[in-house]
């Protein structure tokens, strides 16, 4: 079965919107993107600590949006890309409430439907982390289905004072497994969450 896992750029005040450029993700006004990728790559230890832990990555799961955005981004970003290979490589699943356009990277599957459901049987078909890059909406619908089963967070020493939280609405106990904290002061944290 697969473990759940939400990996997440996050603010002090728990902001998770555009964390890697400034067009990320402008919704509703927002004008600080870019916040994360600034911090982190001032601090090359604390960036490698936040891509600690992927080789346990059997597959990603994105939101429809964040999959157009972020994998195109980086399948089309020039050399040298860290992430261009793992992306096309690895097994992708886009949960939708209603069928879009064409998927058009490679290894990609859509899940139409309410995500509680689709995501609920997808984790039943195979081993390893089914990781969560971005995708905030998902992840709350998640979170509130009782799906995720683990939260790594690199925490990013900045208020932002505005824009889409990782964390409404659901109450969540969580159990730390594993945190490092950076000299600049991010913190990367795993988390488990404790079901009842």
């Amino acid at each position: 079965m697969y473990q759940l896992v939400v990996v997440e750029n996050v603010s002090l005040d728990g902001v998770m919107q555009s964390p890697g450029r400034p067009d990320e993700d402008t919704r509703n006004g927002f004008d600080l993107g870019g916040w994360a990728a600034q911090r982190l790559a001032e601090d090359p230890d604390a960036a490698q600590a936040s891509m600690s832990g992927q080789a346990n990555t059997a597959a990603l799961l994105f939101g429809r949006r964040t999959y157009f955005d972020l994998v195109g981004h980086w399948l089309s970003a020039p050399e040298p890309n860290p992430f261009a290979e793992i992306l096309a490589r690895t097994p992708k699943y886009v949960a939708s409430r209603s069928s879009v356009e064409e998927l058009p990277h490679p290894n990609s599957t859509l899940l139409t439907g309410e995500a509680s459901d689709t995501v609920r049987a997808l984790k039943s078909e195979g081993d390893g982390d089914l990781v969560v890059l971005g995708s905030g909406v998902l992840v709350r619908d998640l979170a509130a289905a009782g799906l995720v089963d683990r939260y790594v967070l690199t925490t990013i020493p900045v208020v932002l004072g505005r824009g889409s939280r990782l964390f409404e609405g659901t109450s969540i106990s969580l159990a730390m497994e594993s945190s490092t904290t950076s000299p600049t002061g991010i913190v990367v944290a795993t988390y488990r969450v404790l079901r009842d």
